[in-house]
């Protein structure tokens, strides 16, 4: 159905699409505001469907992790504002921003919204100020705009509800009949980029801001059922919120979406095509690593503190050995939630040469026969696998899918790993990286596997170290096995 054109002459119709989904409204107001189609992307739906979630109760806590310029705010703040004071004129919501320039230019962009002559005509909102830091509607709700680390006095986010009401006792009895008209959705807290990008690495700033919320910004609900909504690049490990996650996690529905992300073909693909093709993301992730997997990828993690922190050579082509052997090791998955992780590698005089990598918490029916497959175009020639937990049986079942392919090369050497496995990765680490060569963009071909990688830490709670045990092994088994000579294959 057309938005814009003659198709919606009920007026009620269009004002009921309107308040259905946060996507809907954008859409319509931003075609008569702009004059042009809001561009949308896979991000913007998933989006819109947590917001409306928000609007109906179903979410209090919502964290949405995205890159800068690709429609956030746009859907996020200054819509969600003019959809939720359309829901409920009486709606009081907060909006915190790094500066109080940008929550003053979001609080501005909203009073247009509400103001633009197609807004109007759907919905009975009228405001009784135009100040960009506070302002009201003539039914009692507003906003106030303000930066993430100033004073926010004389304002609370949301409607009291009846049983807090009913706590607070006579000093708000005579709320009573008003507050019986009220219905649904009340306001909420939105807090969009609380931190200047520039500031991130400092740990003063960031523990400013983290500090501002707990002592002062979650305290500014009018109840306890009030959404708070955070939308932020993420910037570091320890920021709004990382904090928050980390004393908290069960509280806040996350939603995060890297710039680049991996179809179900394993192929790489760009989030939005129309803001950065898949080609100009790959050029800002050469400019600076760091900066892109942090604030493009949602991905922070420290400078410090990696175990692989000198992180590894890449190879074109294999140089010429005359002692050399195509190797696998396969750690097979101990639990529901673990990975297998199978490496094939060319182990030389000097060095081991990842050729390919399974990575994955598929189950057997998968795992066997991909492990079947990779062992025999990489002609692999010994495969080492642990016993522990099935990985016996995971053997003669891989061996026999490799008989099956007419894979008859491939040696199979299974054994039970009795060793601490946080020891021997730890104290092995220095050896893997000395030793282990990988292929020129290896983050693209196998990215589960590289991300796993280079993030694990030294100390702390890492949530896998499959990835690691397996790359460990490779260099454990280093001279263990019949070499052959294969000068010249290279």
């Amino acid at each position: 159905m057309s938005i814009n054109g003659g198709t919606y002459r009920d007026i009620d119709v269009m004002r009921t699409w309107c308040l259905d989904n946060t996507l809907n409204f954008t859409r319509y107001m931003f075609k008569h505001r702009f004059k042009r189609k809001f561009v949308v992307g896979r991000h913007h739906i998933e989006i819109s469907n947590a917001l409306q979630k928000v609007l109906r109760g179903e979410i209090t806590r919502l964290m949405i992790n995205i890159a800068p310029r690709f429609g956030k705010t746009e859907l996020a703040v200054k819509n969600l504002v003019a959809q939720g004071l359309a829901i409920n004129p009486a709606a009081k919501f907060i909006h915190l921003s790094y500066s109080d320039d940008l929550a003053r230019d979001n609080s501005a962009e909203i009073q247009s919204i509400i103001l633009e002559p197609a807004y109007q005509r759907l919905f009975n909102v009228a405001l009784t100020s135009r100040s960009t830091k506070k302002w009201y509607t003539t039914e009692g709700g507003g906003l106030y705009a303000v930066s993430s680390g100033g004073q926010v006095t004389g304002f609370g986010a949301g409607l009291v509800d009846r049983e807090e009401e009913e706590e607070l006792g006579e000093g708000v009895h005579s709320l009573e009949s008003y507050l019986s008209d009220m219905e649904g959705f009340g306001g909420a807290i939105i807090i969009d980029d609380p931190i200047k990008p520039d500031d991130a690495l400092s740990d003063l700033v960031r523990e400013k801001v983290n500090n501002k919320f707990d002592t002062t910004i979650r305290n500014r609900v009018n109840s306890r059922r009030t959404p708070i909504i955070i939308i932020m690049q993420r910037l570091h490990e320890n920021d709004l919120c990382g904090y928050l996650l980390s004393q908290e996690p069960d509280e806040w529905t996350v939603l995060s979406f890297p710039s680049i992300y991996t179809d179900e073909n394993g192929e790489e693909q760009a989030l939005w095509p129309f803001k950065h093709t898949l080609e100009e993301l790959k050029n800002l992730r050469e400019k600076n690593s760091f900066v892109f997997d942090t604030q493009y990828m949602q991905d922070p993690k420290p400078r410090e503190g990696l175990l692989y922190s000198l992180g590894f050579r890449e190879y074109e082509v294999i140089p010429q050995s005359r002692r050399a052997i195509r190797k696998n090791y396969t750690d097979t998955a101990d639990e529901g939630k673990d990975f297998l992780c199978s490496i094939c590698y060319v182990e030389t005089e000097t060095a081991n040469y990842i050729t390919d990598v399974l990575y994955t918490q598929k189950g057997m029916e998968f795992t066997e026969p991909e492990t079947a497959k990779m062992l025999s175009r990489n002609q692999t020639q010994m495969a080492i696998i642990e016993s522990n937990n099935g990985g016996r049986s995971f053997a003669r079942a891989v061996e026999q899918q490799c008989r099956i392919m007419g894979n008859n090369t491939t040696s199979f050497k299974w054994f039970h790993q009795s060793q601490n496995k946080q020891v021997r990765i730890f104290t092995r680490s220095a050896e893997v990286q000395n030793l282990t060569f990988m292929p020129v963009g290896w983050q693209r071909m196998w990215p589960q596997f590289y991300k796993a990688i280079t993030q694990y830490m030294k100390t702390g709670n890492n949530k896998q170290d499959d990835a690691q045990d397996a790359l460990t092994g490779t260099v454990e088994w280093r001279g263990k096995g019949v070499a052959q000579d294969l000068d010249g294959v290279f």
